[in-house]
């Protein structure tokens, strides 16, 4: 897998992300990808149709909160005799759905400091956070700003050496210790090497780990504690990987690391698999924490900022 420089324009690369966002959203089985039209074949909605629907959309991952906010206003519409047809209900779903993401629709702003900004990813294993980090390592070089990586995941053998070829392909220099080395000790020497080198950005990998592993979140605690020692706004982004397949329970990791560290900023990862997006509606709803990015597969330009509208349109479409 070799990144090359990006040769589209950006909006031409957005172009094309949207249109395989849709195609990938749109594909299978599950209710965010068959037609509306089924769930009224007579074309009329009533209350039928909208316990229907309220199933589907909890079936797919929308969760029970946001799935009660949707499916309420849409009742209310029922009631003003303004849901008439399909197009109604659809326009109806695109509102209420709208209304729920544009809240965290947040795209990821790098301040210029006088000291390295230090953006700490954290996650479970398997998530995509490894191929997250240089994903975001490439925008912020395009962007013209100066990265660097520290190898914080000292537990697992080959994440020092996944990091560092991300660092190479990117042409990044890459902070590690051997395997085994504590964490907040890479991270803080990769901070002092940063503000040596004038550096803008400092991505800090960390080891994947479960939400109920609690003494690997105690180390997440402690890297974070040990760099605002230096810095007493670091990191200035803690930013949590969520693989979209893990369904209901990637709601229940961020819950739990929202708790442990103050989440700003979420990267919801693998949305071309069996969860469709609608995972996103109940983080949403429920945390509230920024969305900055969002991904459809390995590729650079696969990872885009998350943009409420086009993602609604793509859970949409026919």
């Amino acid at each position: 897998m070799v990144f090359g420089r990006k040769s589209k324009s950006p909006e031409t690369e957005r172009q094309g992300f949207v249109a395989r966002l849709r195609a990938r959203l749109n594909r299978g089985d599950g209710w965010l990808t068959y037609d509306l039209a089924q769930l009224a074949p007579g074309g009329n909605i009533d209350e039928d149709v909208l316990d229907e629907l309220e199933s589907g959309l909890v079936m797919a991952d929308v969760g029970v909160d946001a799935t009660e906010r949707i499916v309420d206003e849409l009742r209310r519409d029922l009631l003003r005799k303004e849901l008439g047809d399909i197009d109604s209900l659809r326009d109806g779903l695109r509102r209420t759905m709208t209304g729920i993401l544009l809240p965290v629709e947040a795209p990821l702003e790098i301040e210029r400091r006088d000291s390295p900004f230090v953006i700490l990813m954290v996650g479970v294993n398997g998530a995509g956070k490894t191929t997250t980090i240089g994903k975001l390592a490439r925008r912020l070089k395009d962007q013209g700003l100066s990265v660097m990586l520290a190898a914080g995941d000292t537990f697992r053998a080959a994440a020092v050496e996944q990091l560092q070829a991300w660092g190479a392909r990117n042409e990044v220099p890459v902070i590690a210790q051997q395997t085994g080395a504590d964490p907040a000790a890479v991270v803080f020497d990769a901070y002092q090497a940063a503000a040596a080198r004038n550096i803008d950005v400092l991505l800090a990998d960390t080891a994947g780990r479960l939400q109920n592993q609690q003494g690997l979140m105690d180390e997440l605690v402690k890297v974070k504690r040990i760099l605002q020692r230096h810095d007493a706004e670091a990191p200035h982004e803690v930013m949590l990987v969520l693989d979209a397949s893990q369904g209901q329970n990637a709601l229940v990791q961020a819950e739990k690391f929202d708790a442990a560290l103050g989440l700003s900023g979420i990267t919801v990862t693998k949305l071309d698999g069996s969860a469709k997006g609608g995972i996103l509606l109940a983080i949403a709803q429920k945390l509230g924490v920024p969305v900055r990015f969002i991904g459809i597969g390995e590729q650079a330009e696969d990872m885009q900022p998350f943009r409420a509208g086009e993602f609604v349109e793509a859970l949409l479409a026919d």
